[in-house]
């Protein structure tokens, strides 16, 4: 069986054996863009329309650089190709795995979509929200929308633990939205495990990208002096090392995904086997 434990060693096997393939791949699809994207907050505070829709454009382009690392590393942990070749792979699938990510957003779009229609429809100004400022919502509205949060989250950790290997998929076996389907029939059986994967990963990284924040934040503002607004040194020093530290975690949900595909395809194939026996 496809044992989360037995998946993880294959990862981490994987991971050391390689990194000096995958230390390139990361530096630029990861950890540029997440150095960079760190200063753009304070970098909107004080910009106008042109240049926050220029920092927008440049996340939107950082987001499909990611992609293609995240596709990259997808083809070297499948064993596909060594690590030029690998990029060759990521380039070829981004397409698919592009149209397939922004229908996946669209559909997480979709189902956010009831709360905003509901604060419109009982009259609360939408604008003043969306610009940040504190809007008084009644108990029986904050109600509500917490009761929606709570299905919506538990909907999206479920929806997420079935499609985990969706890219592993895509990149594997040239699918687009089959791999979806492909996916879902992979996972079956395997949902509540993924689902403490999903938790503890978002955990442990939420944890560690915190503590390099605040530690590594204050020690820099110390030492290099803060802004009121805008760029600093300490914030630019700051992003860098959170950067560094967001991109162990990120590398880490490709290539984990890559193993559990293959163990799910080998439990899938053994069972078949043993069905046809």
């Amino acid at each position: 069986m496809a044992k989360m434990g037995t998946v993880w060693d294959r990862t981490a096997e994987f991971l050391s054996d390689n990194l000096g393939a995958i230390l390139p791949v990361a530096l630029l699809a990861f950890f540029v863009p997440a150095s960079i994207e760190g200063s753009f907050q304070a970098a909107k505070a004080s910009a106008g329309p042109g240049l926050v829709l220029s920092l927008y454009l440049v996340q939107l382009a950082f987001g499909i650089l990611s992609l293609w690392g995240s596709l990259t590393v997808t083809a070297m942990a499948l064993d596909m190709a060594e690590a030029r070749g690998a990029g060759a792979i990521g380039r070829a699938r981004l397409l698919p795995a592009l149209i397939v990510s922004v229908a996946l957003f669209a559909g997480m779009f979709v189902l956010a979509m009831p709360i905003p229609i509901a604060l419109q429809l009982a009259g609360y100004d939408m604008m003043a929200i969306a610009r940040g400022e504190l809007t008084s919502l009644s108990t029986q509205m904050a109600g509500g929308i917490a009761l929606y949060l709570l299905v919506l989250v538990a909907l999206v950790l479920w929806l997420g633990a079935r499609l985990f290997v969706t890219n592993a998929v895509i990149v594997r076996e040239k699918r687009m939205f089959s791999a979806l389907r492909q996916s879902w029939k992979l996972t079956r059986g395997k949902t509540w495990a993924l689902i403490g994967v999903i938790l503890l990963y978002a955990l442990v990284s939420w944890v560690s990208i915190l503590a390099a924040n605040m530690v590594f934040g204050s020690i820099f503002t110390l030492v290099a002096g803060g802004a009121a607004d805008g760029i600093s040194l300490a914030g630019v020093l700051t992003s860098i090392v959170v950067a560094a530290v967001q991109t162990g975690f990120t590398v880490l949900v490709p290539a984990f995904a890559a193993k559990l595909y293959l163990a799910l395809t080998a439990e899938a194939g053994l069972r078949e086997g043993l069905i046809l026996a």
